[in-house]
This record gives structure tokens, C-alpha cells and sequence, in this order.
């Protein structure tokens, strides 16, 4: 270019033909230098918004401050076995590189995954050694059916986390979810144990051996997800505001229980059946087992069953495949499932209830269930229920010892009748009886009646038992010791509120598991609002654990909206509550 310059302005004249080339050639020069120039802008515009666009993400999406172990450790202190959480997730975070809390959570669930589907080959094996002993063999199958069912609840667990892309939130409806499918699957496991304590097994030291990893895997996974929320407050992981501001719409139900399911139950007229049960044979099937035959598996509509007028003498269970069941009868003293399996005669406890519902979202409306073995032959359940979110409105329930199994998972009883002895409304259950006619009975003449047995073994399980607004008034004379109930666990949770109480009740109100051994200062037992003869509280049991009175705000974390999240799905049920 210098030489072409100089020879434009050397000479004081310019060839034509020189002229044009130099313009074309500095055109073009031209125009390469305004392209670079636009595509030097580009480049710094891209820079500009992808810092902003960093920055703004930093605001929006957790990005780690500590390393992954730091991080890891932090969430496993809150566990009861904090080694063994540290030891478990590491193993299964091959990368090491996993440092957010919700994915930690997420692995802790696969360490207990893993666990319980080795633990659950067990006991096939442990049958196939045992010849000349039937009762253990029983236990062992409880076992064997308890160990697949927490296998189901931690599958419920970890599919719930398993959403779109853009559904990742962690709604305090879920984490509710999680903490009472990871409670049920440890209640399960302790199920386990329970069947072979009840038959004093020699083998029952060498089964808790082998179920310790995934008890205290279960464990420590819920332990995780109940103190998630602080977990995430104290990494300064901005916690969307619809985990803090979900609401359970204006239905005043729980959100489990829809709209459909409130107008099948409050309707003064019942609902179609997809199905009728009748024993004179007016209906589709004479027996109700022939009906559960034909239920759907996993249903996502309701499927309703009328069982008509009648004593149906036959054991019935809806197992956990069954979904949305509503069943209905003409009357709690009308429509009557009985039988009489009991411990006595070589059942064990899980498997004598006359009626088993496992399914979720069970519905009982107008039925009474009966289990007639009679006081001589002590654990003998009328009714079982691990069914989540499930509803019984207007129901009965009569027996004696054990009556009433709320194994499992969340449960609501509106307007029913208890009888029953020892224990007998007894389990691991979030449950809440509401407006219910709660009656003693005469039991043998070295019993006791004892009304409520809690069976919560984990301090972070959200389970116990509430009764509120009730009634309680022996079914006949009583002429024994009658309380309140007994801690059956180390944290079992019990509260009384709202509910008149007969002149039958010990002063003390509460008895030991074991007698003249006070029980642990971890559990949880109280009173609230009590009335009748027997709501004195001056002379009551003076255990730690023992609230004799509750504030109104303590109180409140035992109702219905806050204890079982009943304002979500009872709704659907079509069942009242307070």
C-alpha cells in the first residue's frame, strides 16, 4: 500500500486506470475493517450479557460455596448416624462432585433403596431353613410382606423427586410426602421385629442384625428431609417462596381428598357403584372378596363397591395394588364384615385383622367391622389400615384386644364407634379421630384396659395419635383399670384435646409399658381442652415426657390441617372435619 501512495502523490498527476484499482482496493479495506468492527461489538455485547446472565443465575440456582464434601458433611449432622450417612453417600456419589442438598437427599434415598432390596431375599431363605416351627414361619412371612412394603414407600419416594424439568421444586406438600413414606418405611422394618418379639423367636437378635444398615439408612434419609428446609437456610440456598407460601386452597380440606371424593361422601345420596355386593344375591357378587377381585389395579379414578345389608363372614384385603376404593355400606350396625383370626390360635398380630386396606386413598363410609375371637384369645384386629390419605366416616369398629391396627401412613376417622380393651386403638399411623364414640369394654379379669398403644420409634417420624372433639364412655361396666393409654415406643406421640371423658378413667390417665418403669423422656403425651369427670388433671402420671396442659398454638400441631395435612386431601373424601 506504501508503494502505491507514493506513487499517487509523486507525481502530480493520477493514471485513470491506477485511480480506479486504488479506490476498489480501499473499498475493500474498508469494508473488512467495518465487519471486524461489528464483530468486535458482538463479542463484547456476548460477554457483557453472558456475565450478567452468570450473575443472575448465581441469584437463581444454588451454586456450591463449599466443596462437596464440606457440603456433604454439613447435611449428614443432622442425621442420627452421621458416620454411616457420610460413608453411604459417599460410595454411591462416585464424582464426589455432588454438593447440593437436594441431590444429597436424593442419594440417601438410593443407599436405602439398595439396602432394603437385598435385606427383602432374606426371609424366602430364612423360611426354606425353619421345618418344625409354624409360628416362626408366619413371623418370617410378616417380614417378608413388611420389607417389600418399604420398598414400595421409598420407590413412592424417590418417584416423587423424579419431575419435568420444570417441576423441581420441593413444595412443602412433597416434603410432607416424603417424611411420611420414609416414617412407613420404617415402620414396616420395626414391623418385622414386632412379629418376632410377639412369638419370643431366638432369631429375632441375629434379623435386627441384619436389618441395622437399613433402619439406619431409613433413618437417617428421613432425618434429612425433615430438616431440609433449615439445611437450605443455612447454605444461603435462596429457598423459592412457593416452598414457604403454599397453600391448600379454600376448600378446608386436605388436598387429598378432591372435590369428587367430598361429594361421594357428604352427598345425602350414595354415590353409583362400579360394583354391588349383595348375600342374597341381588348384587353383582355375594361375597366382598369376590368384589376386591375385580377391582382395577392402581386405579386413578374411584372405584366404588355398595356392600348391601348383611354379616359377611370372610376376611378381606385390599393389598397396596389396589388405589381410589370407596366402599359403602347401609349402616355401621346394618353392613358387617367379620371373622375371628387371633393370636392365640398361631396368627400373628398383622395378619388377623378381619379387614385390610393397603391401597392409598381408601374409603370406608357406613360399614362396621367385627373381629369375634373374644377376649381369651388377645390380639385378634377388627381393622387394618396402612392405606395412605385414607377416610372412614360412620363406621365401627368392634373387637377387643387390638382392635383398631392404624399401622401406617396418613389416616382420618370422622363419626365412628371404637370398642375394644388392651391396646385397642394402637400402630404407627399419622391419625386423627375426630367426633368419634371411643368405648371401653370389659376385658378378662387380670387385664387392664388400655385405649391408645403408640408406636413411634424415630424421633424425626411425623406419626402419633389424635383424638379431638371425641366421646369416651365404657361400652358396658367396667370393673378393671382403665387409662388413656401406654407408650408402646421410645417416642411414641399421643394427644388428647377436646374430648369428654367418662368417670371410668384412673386418675393417673396413663400408664407404663412396663409396669413401675417410667418410659423415656422422648416421648410425647398430652392433654387439651378436656372435658368431663374424667379431664382432671391434678393426679396425673408425672413423666417427663407428659404435658398435662398444652398452649393453644401446641396444641395446634396436632390437628387436622397441620398433623396430617388434612386440609390437602380430606376434601376429596367428602367427610367434615374440625
Amino acid at each position: 500500500m506504501m508503494d502505491t501512495v507514493k506513487s499517487f502523490r509523486g507525481y502530480g498527476k493520477v493514471d485513470p486506470l491506477e485511480e480506479q484499482a486504488f479506490k476498489r482496493k480501499t473499498r475493500r479495506q474498508i469494508i473488512i475493517l467495518l465487519v471486524s468492527l461489528v464483530v468486535l461489538v458482538a463479542i463484547v455485547i456476548g460477554v457483557v450479557v453472558g456475565t450478567v446472565t452468570h450473575q443472575k443465575n448465581k441469584k437463581d440456582d444454588y451454586v456450591p460455596s463449599t466443596s462437596a464434601a464440606q457440603s456433604l458433611k454439613a447435611v449428614c449432622s443432622v442425621t442420627t448416624y452421621p458416620d454411616l450417612c457420610y460413608s453411604s453417600i459417599s460410595s454411591v456419589d462416585n464424582s464426589n462432585a455432588t454438593a447440593d442438598p437436594e441431590k444429597l437427599f436424593q442419594l440417601s434415598l438410593q443407599v436405602v433403596q439398595d439396602s432394603l432390596l437385598k435385606l427383602s431375599t432374606l426371609p424366602h431363605e430364612w423360611i426354606n431353613n425353619i421345618h418344625d416351627d409354624p409360628l416362626l414361619k408366619k413371623a418370617l412371612g410378616v417380614c417378608q410382606t413388611v420389607f417389600d412394603d418399604a420398598i414400595d414407600a421409598t420407590n413412592e419416594s424417590i418417584s416423587s423427586l423424579n419431575v419435568n424439568d420444570g417441576d423441581k421444586l420441593l413444595t412443602l406438600t412433597k416434603i410432607n410426602d416424603l417424611k411420611t413414606w420414609l416414617s412407613t418405611s420404617l415402620t414396616n422394618l420395626d414391623t418385622c421385629l414386632d412379629s418376632l418379639e410377639e412369638i419370643n423367636a431366638t432369631i429375632v437378635n441375629d434379623v435386627k442384625a441384619l436389618m441395622k444398615n437399613s433402619t439406619e439408612f431409613a433413618s437417617n434419609s428421613l432425618a434429612i428431609v425433615s430438616k431440609l428446609l433449615n439445611i437450605l437456610s443455612d447454605f444461603k440456598i435462596p429457598i423459592h417462596r412457593k416452598l414457604l407460601a403454599e397453600t391448600a386452597g379454600d376448600s378446608g380440606f386436605p388436598h387429598w381428598v378432591g372435590a369428587a371424593d367430598r361429594r361421594l361422601l357428604q352427598s345425602s345420596s350414595n354415590p353409583k357403584p362400579n360394583l354391588v355386593v349383595a348375600k342374597d344375591g341381588s348384587g353383582d357378587f355375594r361375597t366382598i372378596s369376590a368384589a376386591v377381585a375385580k377391582i382395577p389395579k392402581k386405579s386413578k379414578t374411584r372405584f366404588v363397591i355398595y356392600v348391601k345389608a348383611g354379616v359377611y363372614n370372610e376376611k378381606v384385603t385390599l393389598d397396596k395394588s389396589l388405589w381410589n376404593v370407596m366402599m359403602y355400606g347401609d349402616g355401621k350396625t346394618q353392613t358387617i364384615v367379620t371373622f375371628n383370626d387371633n393370636f392365640v390360635d398361631g396368627t400373628p398380630t398383622f395378619e388377623t385383622p378381619t379387614f385390610a386396606a393397603a391401597g392409598k386413598n381408601f374409603i370406608a363410609k357406613n360399614m362396621g367391622f367385627k373381629n369375634t375371637a373374644g377376649p381369651n384369645k388377645h390380639q385378634a384386629v377388627a381393622f387394618q389400615s396402612g392405606s395412605d390419605q385414607s377416610v372412614f366416616y360412620q363406621c365401627s369398629f368392634n373387637a377387643f384386644q387390638d382392635t383398631l391396627y392404624a399401622h401406617s401412613n396418613r389416616q382420618f376417622y370422622r363419626e365412628c364407634d371404637i370398642t375394644g380393651t388392651v391396646d385397642f386403638i394402637f400402630g404407627n399411623a399419622a391419625v386423627i379421630f375426630q367426633d368419634c364414640n371411643i368405648q371401653p369394654r370389659q376385658p378378662l379379669p387380670n387385664q387392664f384396659v388400655t385405649i391408645t398403644a403408640q408406636g413411634k420409634k424415630d424421633p424425626n417420624q411425623n406419626t402419633g395419635i389424635t383424638i379431638q372433639n371425641c366421646v369416651m364412655a365404657p361400652l358396658d361396666k367396667l370393673t378393671v383399670p382403665t387409662y388413656l393409654g401406654r407408650p408402646w415406643k421410645d417416642y411414641s406421640t399421643t394427644v388428647i384435646m377436646q374430648t369428654k371423658i367418662g368417670a371410668f378413667l384412673q386418675p393417673e390417665g396413663w400408664t407404663e409399658w412396663v409396669p413401675n418403669i417410667k418410659p423415656p423422656s422422648t416421648i410425647f403425651y398430652a392433654e387439651y381442652q378436656n372435658t368431663g369427670p374424667g379431664s382432671d388433671v391434678t393426679k396425673r402420671v408425672k413423666w417427663a415426657g407428659y404435658k398435662p396442659r398444652l398452649t393453644a398454638s401446641q396444641a395446634s400441631k396436632f390437628t387436622v390441617g397441620s398433623f396430617i395435612g388434612g386440609r390437602d386431601w380430606i376434601p376429596a373424601s367428602a367427610v367434615t372435619y374440625t
